[in-house]
């Protein structure tokens, strides 16, 4: 986790605006928004690299309920069109979104289905498709 962290920021790019790591209560705000908590890995993701601006794909976010990567936001709009409420959005990609559910897992929900491809964690997902975008 810590080496994926590291790669992510230093690949971050600088932006005018750059985004802020929100506090640990900002997650437990966003966990009783969504109505469930968040599993362990994504709550290091928003604690440590959720400042991280890189490649084509824009993770969630909870520091700025006013952004359009603000996960509770993201994740009421998935469900809204189909995604499983036992999933979390972790990133939108159009309308389809990588997700995870409470052990960790990572899946691509697209048109209404569970695609076959898996990572097993939301740092293997990190490495092998944020860090690829």
């Amino acid at each position: 986790m810590h080496e994926i962290i590291e790669k992510l920021q230093e690949q971050s790019e600088t932006v005018p605006i750059p985004l802020e790591l929100p506090t640990f209560e900002q997650i437990v705000v966003v966990e009783e928004e969504i109505l469930m908590p968040l599993p362990a890995e994504l709550k290091e993701y928003l604690l440590y690299a959720s400042d991280v601006i890189y490649g084509s794909l824009e993770p969630v976010t909870v520091s700025d309920p006013y952004s359009h990567t603000y996960l509770a936001e993201v994740t009421a709009y998935a469900w809204s069109i189909g995604m499983s409420r036992e999933y979390v959005a972790i990133c939108q990609q159009g309308n389809s979104f990588y997700c995870i559910d409470q052990e960790g897992q990572v899946m691509l929900w697209s048109e209404d289905e569970l695609e076959s491809e898996t990572w097993e964690t939301f740092w293997q997902w990190a490495e092998e498709v944020w860090l690829q975008s």
